[in-house]
Parts: C-alpha cells; structure tokens; sequence
C-alpha cells in the first residue's frame, strides 16, 4: 500500500491537469495546528449556515473529538480544486466532505488517507456505495449517504392512459406504457441529456442496464441503450428538449403536470411534494426486468494526508462521530440521501414507506467510478456523453457514434 506520508506533486499536478477548465484558488490548510486547537473542515454544502442541523453536527463532532473545528464550504467543482491544490501547496484541511467521483480522483494523486490506516471500520457499509471510494482494494472515505435515480411517475397521467405503474417492471413494459400514454394524448417520459456530465449520469441506467460496460462504448449493449433513448424521440414519446436538458429543466418539465414520467433524483422529494401532482416512484428498469444499476452521488467523508500523524487520531474521531448511525439518519434526512448501511436503510423504510422505492434503487446502484475505472471514468464519461448528444440530434447513427466514442476513450486514456 502507498505510504500516505507523502503526498506524490507530480501525481496532483496530473489530476489538475484534467481539471483545468475550473476556477483554481489556494487552499485553506490545516496549518501547524497540531497541539490540539483547530481542525480545518471542508464540505459542499454552501447552502447550510452556522444555524443549520448540518453545521451544528460538526462543531458538536468536534467538540467530542476534543478539538475546534474550523468548517468552510464550497461549491462542489471548486471544493475539488482547492483541495488539490492545498496537497500541493501541503495545506491539506483535515477533513473534507467529497463528492463520491472525485474519491478515487485525489486518493490516486496521494492526497488522502486509507480507512484501515485511520483504524475506521467500514465492514458494515453496503458494498455497492462503499466501492465508488475504493482503489486498490484499499477504502479512502465513509460514504454519509447517497442519492440516485428512479422513474418519478404521474398518477393521473397514466390513470387517464389506462396503465398501471407497477406494469412498469422492463423496457418493453415501460415502451408499452409510453405508447399508451401518447395515445391517450399525454407526454411520455422527460429526462436530461445534457452534453456534460449529468448527461452520463442519466444515462447510465439505461447503459448499465442494458448489459453495457463502460470499458466497451462499443458493445451491442451499448448500442441498444443509446439506440432506445433515439426511438422515444423519433416516436414522440420524449421531446427534443431533452439533448439540452439539466436535470432541473427535466424536472420543471415533469412539474407542467403533462408528462407521464421523469427520470431524476431524490433531490427532487420536496419539489415532487410540493407541486400538487399525484406522483409516485419506481426503480429505473432493466432492459429484461428488475431494477438497473443507477449511479450513486453522495458524498464521502474523507481525511487528507497531513505532515503530522498525531493529527489523524482526532480526524478518526470526527469522522466516526459523522457517520455514526443517528447522526447519519439525522443527516441523511437533510440532503434527501438514502442512508449507506442496510440497518439504517431499513430504518428509514420504517419511517416513511415513501422512501421505499429509493432503497431499492440504492441497493441495485454501483459507482461511476467502481470497478477500479478511478480515474478513467472522467475521460470515458465524455465520449460517453457526446456519442448519446450525437445520436439525439441526429449527427451520427447509434453504432456509428459508440464506435467513435469507443475509439476517443481508448486514444484519451492512452494518452
């Protein structure tokens, strides 16, 4: 296993390197705060104050650690920036709060610290959401939570059609309800196909189950996937908005009352609540039945190298008061997150059946960044994104667009 008391610069000005299209500033680090004063923490959660259950979380975690926590928050792109930029600078915060792709992103430049070597025991956590924070075979964070996709669905939309939302179970199914739907004079099914990385997001439900493996953009499978999402807009059944929807105009769509369906996320929960529509929700199928593997977002708690080993044992302490069961359904509440153990889980089924089709679609997830793609999957994740928004318009034929995407991703990660 790497040594984490080096931190590798050529490794970190490899990684700024593909994300040199973001605003880069200068870390805030830790410092030489060692004696047991201030323990610098990061987190993408802007939009929670020092009033909020959140903050309030930490500063008490802290506290229990015997330790001040200093707590600064940023956008999530700008997070990523400032924290390979601190490694290089060797101003590392002691904990940071990471998106879950970005993981393994600083975790192969040498920036954070093993799970095992901070004495964190991750034996509990599901393995599908545990995987998008591995690289090989060594754990770099503890998941706080995690969010995905599912079919948000309008009750009334498919009554007026005559379907029944629980027919909905495989692709000939859900094509069957589309048709339905159009025919009774309803919209089908809206979703983003954005050229970036929420494009990919949404996708891959579709891609994933298909059969398709992200190694091979080429695939049948793959084909299939991006073939189907072409077919909903040549029948109508999806609008053309979709190529430059974000996931936000997907939703305001959904929210017209007009569509049967909508792919999102349970970020969505409080809008779907408040809109008035009769709505329900069901897993994304797969191509021949059951629930596909959707991706996970969330975050990752997580503790970067620092020059001082002394420092690791209160940062063990943070994060295990963070990720501890209460505080995490506690947490897990705020951000609409599906908890990252099976107990808690449960749990939250218990305490709202609602959140029952979101458990299973968490249960059928995986990573983007699983199967130790690491950082592999940004540049595969691109191709991937362009050939679906060279389908959707019509630029170039399925098996022609995958192929050419196949071809860009094995030329990048040559490179």
């Amino acid at each position: 296993m790497r040594s984490t008391t080096s931190r590798p610069a050529s490794a970190v000005l490899a990684v700024l390197g593909l994300l040199a299209g973001a605003t880069a500033c200068s870390g805030g680090g830790s410092g030489d705060d060692a004696d047991g004063g201030t323990y610098a923490f990061w987190d993408p959660y802007p939009q929670f104050d020092g009033d909020s259950e959140w903050v309030r979380l930490v500063e008490r975690c802290g506290e229990e650690a015997g330790v001040t926590v200093d707590r600064a928050a940023f956008d999530t792109s700008d997070l990523t920036n400032r924290a390979l930029l601190a490694a290089q600078q060797g101003e590392t915060p002691d904990v940071i709060v990471l998106d879950n792709p970005v993981v393994s992103t600083l975790a192969e430049a040498g920036v954070l610290t093993p799970t095992d070597e901070l004495g964190l025991d991750v034996s509990g956590i599901s393995g599908n959401l545990l995987a998008a924070g591995q690289l090989d075979d060594a754990s770099y964070g503890v998941p706080i939570g995690a969010n995905t996709l599912a079919l948000y669905y309008n009750a009334a939309v498919l009554a007026d059609a005559g379907v029944d939302p629980a027919s909905v179970t495989d692709w000939e199914s859900l094509n069957d309800a589309l048709q339905a739907v159009t025919e009774a004079g309803g919209r089908g099914i809206t979703f983003s196909a954005i050229g970036t990385e929420e494009g990919s997001f949404q996708f891959l439900p579709w891609f994933w189950g298909a059969g398709a493996d992200l190694r091979a953009l080429d695939s049948a499978e793959a084909v299939g996937a991006v073939s189907q999402w072409r077919e909903w807009l040549d029948l109508g059944y999806a609008p053309n908005s979709v190529i430059n929807n974000t996931q936000t105009t997907s939703w305001q769509e959904f929210a017209t009352g007009e569509y049967a369906f909508a792919v999102n996320g349970t970020w969505q929960l409080a809008n779907a609540d408040a809109s008035g529509i009769d709505y329900g929700v069901v897993p994304i199928p797969a191509a021949s039945g059951g629930p596909a593997a959707a991706p996970t977002g969330g975050e990752f708690v997580t503790a970067p190298v620092q020059s001082d080993p002394a420092r690791y044992e209160a940062t063990a302490a943070i994060v295990e008061c963070l990720t501890s069961g209460e505080n995490l359904l506690t947490t897990d509440a705020t951000l609409s997150y599906v908890a990252p153990t099976e107990a808690l889980q449960d749990q939250q089924v218990a305490d709202d059946q609602a959140f029952a089709p979101w458990v299973e679609a968490v249960r059928s997830a995986r990573g983007r960044t699983s199967d130790d793609l690491g950082t592999d999957y940004p540049v595969i994740s691109e191709q991937l994104w362009t050939a679906v928004q060279n389908v959707l318009s019509g630029a170039q034929a399925p098996r022609e667009a995958m192929e050419a995407a196949q071809q860009a991703a094995a030329a990048g990660l040559a490179d």
